[in-house]
């Protein structure tokens, strides 16, 4: 991992409270927090090579974030990775998401920020 994605200036979520400022919007964005692993790492790599990604590196754990939706396929992610990574891993390092999280197949997870988005994929 380059130190460019553990530098601390780089764009994250993470704000002081007197920067924050609370409106009544939508923001449709969505995320995962995910344990510090060699897995969440390869994911978190990946997961940043796309636009409108942040990846934010913490001690114990790794946020991918994003609007809209994130797209997360396991055959792409096993490639990056160099052996196979499933639903059930990735879902055993996910600590946390916020969003909908729907899981289309055994290759394709996905966290949708727009719920109206997500209504196609659940009965």
């Amino acid at each position: 991992m380059s130190t460019a994605a553990r530098d601390a200036s780089q764009s994250n979520i993470f704000r002081s409270m007197k920067d924050i400022t609370f409106e009544q919007t939508i923001s449709h964005q969505c995320g995962v927090t995910m344990n510090d692993s060699v897995e969440a790492r390869a994911i978190a790599e990946f997961m940043g090579l796309k636009p409108n990604v942040i990846v934010t590196y913490q001690p114990a754990m790794i946020r991918i974030d994003g609007t809209g939706k994130l797209i997360f396929k396991m055959d792409e992610i096993s490639e990056y990775l160099g052996r196979e990574m499933t639903a059930e891993t990735f879902e055993v390092n996910s600590s946390t998401h916020y969003g909908r999280m729907v899981r289309i197949d055994d290759n394709t997870v996905i966290l949708f920020g727009n719920m109206d988005e997500m209504f196609e994929y659940i009965e």
